[in-house]
Order: C-alpha cells, then structure tokens, then sequence
C-alpha cells in the first residue's frame, strides 16, 4: 500500500487501527527523517537561494545563522521564523520546517500565529510581519 500520498490524519487512523506497531510498519508509513540543515539545504536549492541573501532578508546575526545552517545551533521558534521570512517560504513549507525542529506548528485560533500566517500567505517581509504584531500588541519575532 502506497502511503507515501496518505495525509497525516489518515496515517494516524491507520496507526489506531493496527493491533501493532509491526502490523503498522508493514503499511510502509514515510518518517521525517530530515534534519533541519538538510531540509533548509534542500529548500533554498529548490529556489534558488543564496544563504547571505536569505540571512539578510531574516535580520538574523550572520554567525548565529550561519551556525543554525550547520546544525551547530538549535534556534529558538522565533529565529526559524524569521528564517522563514527570510527564505520566503509558503505557509507549507513553514509549517514542515517546525515540525522538523520539533516546535509546534502556527496555530491560526491563536493570535500572534494567525498574524503570522496572514504575512506568510501576502508574501510580506519579516519587517512587514513585525510591524503588523507590533501594531496588534502581540510580540515581534527577533
């Protein structure tokens, strides 16, 4: 069974009804199994993207981005979300790239992320994006 095409709900329904992990493994799930260097490497290859450009566009210390791309540093979920805006990245792709850090995804019940992803869907800079929060009384990403 191919379930390489199955969304995560319907793999989460096939995972209740198995009697086994085993029995659930035999279907052939797809694990993430990309670390964050690899799928930042594997994004800005797709677009096209130079990381100087992308750290400028993110405000980010060149250092400390340099060491996120390296896998020398975990950053925090706000820097990867700079580094998002910093890489133009689709609501999709966003949402991949914090599931891959293990932070919790944009939640759009809750305020600050709602704005976020409004910025993300308009394509709208980081500077944009914070101002939008700022204006909203919610904290800037930094």
């Amino acid at each position: 069974m191919e379930t390489s095409r199955k969304t995560t709900d319907e793999l989460l329904e096939l995972l209740k009804q198995k009697k086994s992990f085993d029995e659930y493994l035999q279907e052939g799930p797809e694990f993430v199994d990309m670390g964050l260097p690899q799928y930042l490497e594997e994004v800005m290859k797709m677009k096209g993207l130079k990381k100087a450009d992308v750290i400028r566009k993110s405000q980010l210390d060149r250092i400390y981005a340099y060491q996120i791309f390296s896998g020398t540093r975990k950053p925090n979920r706000d820097k990867l979300l700079a580094l998002g805006f910093g890489m133009e990245l689709s609501i999709e792709e966003m949402q991949k790239m914090l599931k891959i850090s293990e932070y919790p995804i944009l939640y759009v019940k809750n305020k600050r992320d709602s704005i976020i992803l409004f910025g993300l869907k308009k394509k709208a800079s980081l500077s944009a994006v914070n101002e939008l929060l700022y204006e909203m009384h919610e904290n800037i990403i930094e």
